[in-house]
Protein backbone atom coordinates (compact mmCIF):
# COMPACT_ATOMS: atom_id res chain seq x y z
CA UNK A 1 0.00 0.00 0.00
CA UNK A 2 3.10 2.55 -0.22
CA UNK A 3 1.71 3.77 -3.67
CA UNK A 4 -1.60 4.36 -1.74
CA UNK A 5 -0.13 6.36 1.13
CA UNK A 6 2.41 8.05 -1.53
CA UNK A 7 -1.32 9.45 -2.83
CA UNK A 8 -2.26 10.45 0.00
CA UNK A 9 0.45 12.37 0.80
CA UNK A 10 -0.13 14.92 -1.88
CA UNK A 11 -3.11 17.34 -1.10
CA UNK A 12 -3.95 18.35 -4.59
CA UNK A 13 -3.80 15.08 -5.90
CA UNK A 14 -5.77 13.34 -3.07
CA UNK A 15 -8.45 15.88 -3.46
CA UNK A 16 -8.84 14.93 -7.09
CA UNK A 17 -8.65 11.20 -7.46
CA UNK A 18 -11.38 11.68 -4.33
CA UNK A 19 -13.62 13.73 -6.70
CA UNK A 20 -12.97 11.21 -9.57
CA UNK A 21 -13.71 7.95 -7.77
CA UNK A 22 -17.66 9.82 -6.12
CA UNK A 23 -17.95 10.97 -9.82
CA UNK A 24 -17.26 7.39 -11.13
CA UNK A 25 -19.62 6.43 -8.29
CA UNK A 26 -21.96 8.68 -9.21
CA UNK A 27 -22.02 7.59 -12.77
CA UNK A 28 -22.45 4.15 -12.17
CA UNK A 29 -19.46 3.28 -13.76
CA UNK A 30 -17.90 -0.46 -12.58
CA UNK A 31 -15.43 0.83 -10.54
CA UNK A 32 -16.46 -1.53 -7.04
CA UNK A 33 -13.52 -3.68 -8.24
CA UNK A 34 -10.96 -1.36 -8.25
CA UNK A 35 -12.28 0.75 -4.79
CA UNK A 36 -11.97 -2.55 -3.18
CA UNK A 37 -8.88 -3.74 -3.99
CA UNK A 38 -7.47 -0.87 -2.93
CA UNK A 39 -8.55 2.06 -0.20
CA UNK A 40 -11.47 -0.55 0.75
CA UNK A 41 -9.68 -3.29 1.78
CA UNK A 42 -6.54 -1.28 3.37
CA UNK A 43 -8.69 0.43 5.49
CA UNK A 44 -11.61 -2.01 5.72
CA UNK A 45 -11.96 -5.47 7.42
CA UNK A 46 -14.98 -6.73 4.70
CA UNK A 47 -18.17 -5.90 3.10
CA UNK A 48 -20.17 -7.84 6.17
CA UNK A 49 -19.12 -8.85 9.45
CA UNK A 50 -18.67 -12.66 8.53
CA UNK A 51 -16.16 -11.47 6.09
CA UNK A 52 -13.97 -9.28 8.61
CA UNK A 53 -13.55 -13.12 10.36
CA UNK A 54 -9.97 -13.46 9.16
CA UNK A 55 -8.88 -10.06 9.80
CA UNK A 56 -9.93 -10.78 13.62
CA UNK A 57 -8.22 -13.61 13.88
CA UNK A 58 -4.91 -11.96 12.52
CA UNK A 59 -5.25 -9.26 14.97
CA UNK A 60 -5.73 -12.03 17.42
CA UNK A 61 -3.02 -13.89 17.23
CA UNK A 62 -0.81 -10.71 18.26
CA UNK A 63 -3.14 -10.12 21.36
CA UNK A 64 -5.06 -6.92 19.65
CA UNK A 65 -8.47 -7.28 19.84
CA UNK A 66 -11.43 -5.91 17.19
CA UNK A 67 -13.77 -3.30 17.07
CA UNK A 68 -16.09 -3.88 14.86
CA UNK A 69 -17.47 -0.76 13.21
CA UNK A 70 -20.74 -0.98 10.37
CA UNK A 71 -19.16 2.27 8.86
CA UNK A 72 -22.18 2.81 6.59
CA UNK A 73 -22.78 6.92 6.73
CA UNK A 74 -25.31 9.55 5.33
CA UNK A 75 -28.49 6.78 5.45
CA UNK A 76 -31.87 9.42 5.31
CA UNK A 77 -34.14 6.69 5.95
CA UNK A 78 -36.13 5.36 8.63
CA UNK A 79 -35.49 1.17 6.87
CA UNK A 80 -31.77 2.23 6.84
CA UNK A 81 -31.81 3.50 10.46
CA UNK A 82 -33.58 0.33 11.24
CA UNK A 83 -30.95 -1.17 9.53
CA UNK A 84 -27.95 0.05 11.20
CA UNK A 85 -29.64 -0.60 14.48
CA UNK A 86 -29.77 -4.61 13.71
CA UNK A 87 -26.31 -4.56 12.19
CA UNK A 88 -25.18 -2.92 15.44
CA UNK A 89 -26.90 -5.25 17.88
CA UNK A 90 -25.31 -7.95 15.77
CA UNK A 91 -21.50 -6.85 16.60
CA UNK A 92 -22.84 -6.53 19.83
CA UNK A 93 -23.52 -9.70 19.94
CA UNK A 94 -20.30 -10.86 18.50
CA UNK A 95 -18.79 -9.34 21.24
CA UNK A 96 -20.54 -10.79 23.98
CA UNK A 97 -18.70 -14.45 22.56
CA UNK A 98 -15.50 -13.06 21.25
CA UNK A 99 -13.35 -12.36 24.04
CA UNK A 100 -11.07 -10.59 21.73
CA UNK A 101 -13.50 -8.12 20.42
CA UNK A 102 -13.90 -5.88 23.50
CA UNK A 103 -15.78 -3.24 22.43
CA UNK A 104 -18.81 -2.49 19.66
CA UNK A 105 -19.00 1.19 18.62
CA UNK A 106 -21.77 3.07 16.77
CA UNK A 107 -22.76 6.62 15.37
CA UNK A 108 -25.61 8.13 16.48
CA UNK A 109 -25.91 9.80 12.93
CA UNK A 110 -26.32 6.23 11.23
CA UNK A 111 -29.69 5.39 13.32
CA UNK A 112 -31.11 8.81 13.37
CA UNK A 113 -31.89 12.39 10.66
CA UNK A 114 -29.06 14.35 11.27
CA UNK A 115 -30.43 17.41 10.07
CA UNK A 116 -33.47 16.65 12.69
CA UNK A 117 -30.60 16.43 15.39
CA UNK A 118 -29.39 19.70 14.11
CA UNK A 119 -32.56 21.17 14.49
CA UNK A 120 -32.81 19.73 17.94
CA UNK A 121 -30.10 20.68 19.49
CA UNK A 122 -30.60 24.60 17.75
CA UNK A 123 -33.49 24.45 19.68
CA UNK A 124 -35.33 24.99 16.76
CA UNK A 125 -39.10 23.82 16.46
CA UNK A 126 -39.85 20.41 15.06
CA UNK A 127 -42.94 19.36 13.03
CA UNK A 128 -44.96 16.36 14.32
CA UNK A 129 -43.09 13.96 11.53
CA UNK A 130 -39.85 15.15 13.02
CA UNK A 131 -40.16 14.55 16.72
CA UNK A 132 -41.55 11.22 15.64
CA UNK A 133 -38.56 10.92 13.83
CA UNK A 134 -36.40 12.18 16.53
CA UNK A 135 -38.09 9.77 19.08
CA UNK A 136 -37.63 6.76 17.00
CA UNK A 137 -33.82 8.10 16.85
CA UNK A 138 -33.53 8.31 20.61
CA UNK A 139 -35.32 4.79 20.92
CA UNK A 140 -32.78 2.92 18.44
CA UNK A 141 -30.34 5.03 20.98
CA UNK A 142 -31.40 3.33 23.94
CA UNK A 143 -31.88 -0.43 22.36
CA UNK A 144 -28.59 -0.24 21.51
CA UNK A 145 -27.41 0.79 24.94
CA UNK A 146 -29.70 -1.80 26.67
CA UNK A 147 -27.98 -4.81 23.98
CA UNK A 148 -24.77 -3.73 25.86
CA UNK A 149 -25.86 -3.60 29.30
CA UNK A 150 -27.30 -6.79 29.74
CA UNK A 151 -24.56 -8.29 27.94
CA UNK A 152 -21.99 -6.65 29.41
CA UNK A 153 -20.11 -5.58 26.22
CA UNK A 154 -18.54 -1.73 26.40
CA UNK A 155 -19.88 0.37 23.71
CA UNK A 156 -18.21 3.07 21.85
CA UNK A 157 -20.82 6.09 20.93
CA UNK A 158 -18.56 7.86 17.86
CA UNK A 159 -17.95 11.78 17.83
CA UNK A 160 -19.81 13.56 15.17
CA UNK A 161 -19.87 17.46 14.52
CA UNK A 162 -20.10 20.04 17.31
CA UNK A 163 -23.18 21.46 15.95
CA UNK A 164 -24.78 17.75 16.78
CA UNK A 165 -22.52 16.55 19.61
CA UNK A 166 -24.46 18.17 22.11
CA UNK A 167 -27.38 16.09 21.63
CA UNK A 168 -25.58 13.03 21.36
CA UNK A 169 -23.89 14.07 24.79
CA UNK A 170 -27.26 14.04 26.77
CA UNK A 171 -28.30 10.65 25.05
CA UNK A 172 -25.16 9.14 25.95
CA UNK A 173 -24.82 10.92 30.12
CA UNK A 174 -28.02 9.16 30.26
CA UNK A 175 -27.29 6.16 29.42
CA UNK A 176 -24.21 5.89 31.22
CA UNK A 177 -26.45 6.89 34.40
CA UNK A 178 -28.43 3.12 33.68
CA UNK A 179 -25.61 0.91 32.68
CA UNK A 180 -22.19 2.39 34.09
CA UNK A 181 -23.29 1.73 38.46
CA UNK A 182 -19.67 -0.14 38.73
CA UNK A 183 -17.64 -0.48 35.62
CA UNK A 184 -18.12 1.65 32.09
CA UNK A 185 -19.86 -0.24 29.67
CA UNK A 186 -21.15 3.34 27.58
CA UNK A 187 -18.43 5.28 26.60
CA UNK A 188 -18.61 8.42 25.45
CA UNK A 189 -15.92 10.27 22.63
CA UNK A 190 -14.15 13.35 23.42
CA UNK A 191 -12.85 14.93 20.14
CA UNK A 192 -9.43 16.75 22.36
CA UNK A 193 -9.22 19.31 18.73
CA UNK A 194 -12.01 21.40 20.54
CA UNK A 195 -10.61 24.13 22.42
CA UNK A 196 -13.89 23.41 24.62
CA UNK A 197 -13.47 19.63 25.17
CA UNK A 198 -10.93 19.06 27.78
CA UNK A 199 -13.53 21.55 30.09
CA UNK A 200 -16.44 19.30 28.98
CA UNK A 201 -14.63 15.77 29.79
CA UNK A 202 -14.42 17.33 33.31
CA UNK A 203 -17.73 18.45 33.42
CA UNK A 204 -18.92 15.10 31.90
CA UNK A 205 -16.72 13.94 35.09
CA UNK A 206 -18.79 16.03 37.71
CA UNK A 207 -22.10 14.56 36.39
CA UNK A 208 -21.01 10.91 37.02
CA UNK A 209 -19.67 11.94 40.06
CA UNK A 210 -23.39 13.96 40.74
CA UNK A 211 -25.42 11.07 39.23
CA UNK A 212 -23.56 7.79 41.14
CA UNK A 213 -21.48 6.51 37.87
CA UNK A 214 -18.97 5.41 36.73
CA UNK A 215 -17.88 8.07 32.78
CA UNK A 216 -16.52 5.73 30.26
CA UNK A 217 -14.17 8.03 27.65
CA UNK A 218 -12.69 7.20 24.37
CA UNK A 219 -10.08 10.44 23.98
CA UNK A 220 -9.18 11.16 20.27
CA UNK A 221 -7.90 14.61 18.27
CA UNK A 222 -10.89 14.17 15.90
CA UNK A 223 -12.49 13.25 12.63
CA UNK A 224 -13.99 16.97 11.34
CA UNK A 225 -11.47 19.53 11.47
CA UNK A 226 -12.02 21.29 8.26
CA UNK A 227 -15.86 20.39 7.97
CA UNK A 228 -16.32 22.31 12.13
CA UNK A 229 -13.52 25.25 10.63
CA UNK A 230 -16.00 25.88 7.33
CA UNK A 231 -19.56 25.15 9.55
CA UNK A 232 -18.76 27.95 11.53
CA UNK A 233 -17.04 30.32 9.19
CA UNK A 234 -20.52 30.14 7.56
CA UNK A 235 -22.77 30.81 10.27
CA UNK A 236 -20.72 33.40 11.83
CA UNK A 237 -19.45 31.11 14.40
CA UNK A 238 -16.02 31.19 16.38
CA UNK A 239 -14.33 28.40 15.52
CA UNK A 240 -14.51 25.70 17.93
CA UNK A 241 -10.87 23.76 17.01
CA UNK A 242 -7.82 24.45 18.66
CA UNK A 243 -5.22 27.74 17.42
CA UNK A 244 -2.83 24.93 16.79
CA UNK A 245 -1.70 21.46 16.94
CA UNK A 246 0.28 21.82 19.88
CA UNK A 247 -2.66 22.56 21.30
CA UNK A 248 -4.78 19.89 20.95
CA UNK A 249 -1.67 17.99 21.71
CA UNK A 250 -1.31 19.38 24.83
CA UNK A 251 -5.44 19.32 25.93
CA UNK A 252 -5.20 15.30 24.82
CA UNK A 253 -2.54 14.82 27.09
CA UNK A 254 -4.02 16.63 29.92
CA UNK A 255 -7.37 14.62 29.27
CA UNK A 256 -5.48 11.13 29.21
CA UNK A 257 -3.48 12.30 32.45
CA UNK A 258 -6.78 13.50 34.21
CA UNK A 259 -8.58 10.39 33.43
CA UNK A 260 -5.49 8.50 34.93
CA UNK A 261 -6.21 10.74 37.92
CA UNK A 262 -9.44 9.42 38.18
CA UNK A 263 -9.10 5.88 37.21
CA UNK A 264 -11.53 5.01 40.29
CA UNK A 265 -14.46 6.75 38.20
CA UNK A 266 -13.14 7.24 34.96
CA UNK A 267 -12.55 4.42 32.47
CA UNK A 268 -11.15 5.32 28.95
CA UNK A 269 -9.33 4.33 25.85
CA UNK A 270 -6.59 6.28 24.24
CA UNK A 271 -7.96 6.32 20.72
CA UNK A 272 -4.68 8.06 19.29
CA UNK A 273 -1.96 7.49 16.34
CA UNK A 274 0.07 9.46 18.32
CA UNK A 275 3.27 7.78 19.52
CA UNK A 276 4.57 10.52 22.22
CA UNK A 277 0.84 10.08 23.69
CA UNK A 278 1.04 6.48 23.47
CA UNK A 279 4.23 6.27 25.13
CA UNK A 280 3.77 8.89 27.85
CA UNK A 281 0.79 7.50 29.00
CA UNK A 282 2.32 3.92 28.84
CA UNK A 283 5.48 5.38 30.90
CA UNK A 284 2.50 7.26 33.34
CA UNK A 285 0.79 3.71 34.19
CA UNK A 286 4.05 2.04 34.94
CA UNK A 287 5.22 4.71 37.13
CA UNK A 288 1.73 4.83 38.93
CA UNK A 289 1.64 1.21 39.36
CA UNK A 290 -1.19 0.32 37.06
CA UNK A 291 -0.75 -2.60 35.36
CA UNK A 292 -0.47 -2.91 31.96
CA UNK A 293 -3.65 -5.39 31.29
CA UNK A 294 -5.79 -3.21 33.16
CA UNK A 295 -9.23 -3.59 32.06
CA UNK A 296 -10.14 -0.07 32.78
CA UNK A 297 -7.60 1.38 30.30
CA UNK A 298 -7.02 0.61 26.32
CA UNK A 299 -5.42 2.29 23.43
CA UNK A 300 -7.26 1.94 19.83
CA UNK A 301 -6.27 2.77 16.60
CA UNK A 302 -7.48 2.59 13.11
CA UNK A 303 -7.16 -0.41 10.75
CA UNK A 304 -4.60 0.02 8.27
CA UNK A 305 -2.84 2.48 10.27
CA UNK A 306 0.00 3.26 12.96
CA UNK A 307 -0.34 -1.23 13.39
CA UNK A 308 3.94 -0.22 14.97
CA UNK A 309 1.98 1.52 17.69
CA UNK A 310 -0.55 -1.16 17.91
CA UNK A 311 1.64 -4.44 17.52
CA UNK A 312 3.95 -2.56 19.95
CA UNK A 313 1.98 -1.95 22.72
CA UNK A 314 0.20 -5.31 22.23
CA UNK A 315 3.23 -7.16 23.00
CA UNK A 316 4.25 -5.38 26.01
CA UNK A 317 1.36 -6.42 27.42
CA UNK A 318 -1.60 -3.32 26.99
CA UNK A 319 -5.04 -3.72 25.93
CA UNK A 320 -5.03 -2.73 22.18
CA UNK A 321 -8.12 -3.00 20.13
CA UNK A 322 -8.32 -2.03 16.43
CA UNK A 323 -11.12 -0.07 14.78
CA UNK A 324 -12.15 -2.52 11.75
CA UNK A 325 -14.79 -0.98 9.49
CA UNK A 326 -17.05 -3.01 7.38
CA UNK A 327 -19.59 -2.53 5.30
CA UNK A 328 -20.80 -2.83 1.47
CA UNK A 329 -18.48 -0.75 -0.95
CA UNK A 330 -19.99 1.74 -2.02
CA UNK A 331 -21.52 2.76 1.55
CA UNK A 332 -18.75 3.02 3.81
CA UNK A 333 -17.44 5.51 0.66
CA UNK A 334 -18.45 8.26 3.36
CA UNK A 335 -16.25 7.11 5.78
CA UNK A 336 -13.31 6.16 3.46
CA UNK A 337 -13.21 9.44 2.21
CA UNK A 338 -13.11 11.09 5.64
CA UNK A 339 -10.23 8.74 6.07
CA UNK A 340 -8.60 10.22 3.08
CA UNK A 341 -9.37 13.39 3.63
CA UNK A 342 -8.37 13.30 7.82
CA UNK A 343 -4.99 11.86 6.63
CA UNK A 344 -4.29 14.25 4.23
CA UNK A 345 -5.12 17.44 7.10
CA UNK A 346 -3.19 15.89 9.79
CA UNK A 347 0.37 17.55 9.72
CA UNK A 348 2.46 14.58 9.06
CA UNK A 349 0.12 11.43 9.46
CA UNK A 350 0.19 10.76 5.97
CA UNK A 351 4.04 11.41 5.85
CA UNK A 352 4.69 9.12 8.53
CA UNK A 353 2.85 6.23 7.60
CA UNK A 354 4.62 6.48 4.09
CA UNK A 355 8.01 6.20 5.87
CA UNK A 356 7.14 3.08 8.13
CA UNK A 357 6.41 1.75 4.87
CA UNK A 358 9.26 2.24 2.87
CA UNK A 359 11.65 1.46 6.18
CA UNK A 360 10.08 -1.68 6.41
CA UNK A 361 10.14 -2.50 2.86
CA UNK A 362 14.15 -1.47 3.19
CA UNK A 363 14.37 -4.01 6.61
CA UNK A 364 12.90 -6.94 4.43
CA UNK A 365 15.33 -6.29 1.16
CA UNK A 366 18.21 -6.09 3.52
CA UNK A 367 17.26 -9.42 5.55
CA UNK A 368 16.88 -11.50 2.02
CA UNK A 369 20.06 -9.77 0.74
Amino acid sequence: MEWLFSLMNQPVLNKMAISLMMKAIQWHLPVKYLIKKSIFNHFCGGETGEECALTMKKLADFGIGTILDYSVEGEKTETAFDHVLHETIGTIRIASANPMVPFAVFKTSGICAFDIMEKAQAGQSLSTEEQESLAKGRARFAAICKEAGLLGVRLFVDAEESWIQTLIDTWAYEEMEKYNSDKALIFNTYQMYRSDMLENLKSAHRRAQEKGYVLGGKLVRGAYMEKEANYAESKGLPNPIQPDKESCDRDFNLAWQYCLDNIGKIHFCSGSHNESSNEELAKAMESGGIQRNDTRIWFAQLYGMSDNISYALAKAGFNVAKYVPYGPVYSVMPYLVRRAAENTSVAGQTSRELKLIQEERKRRRMKKS
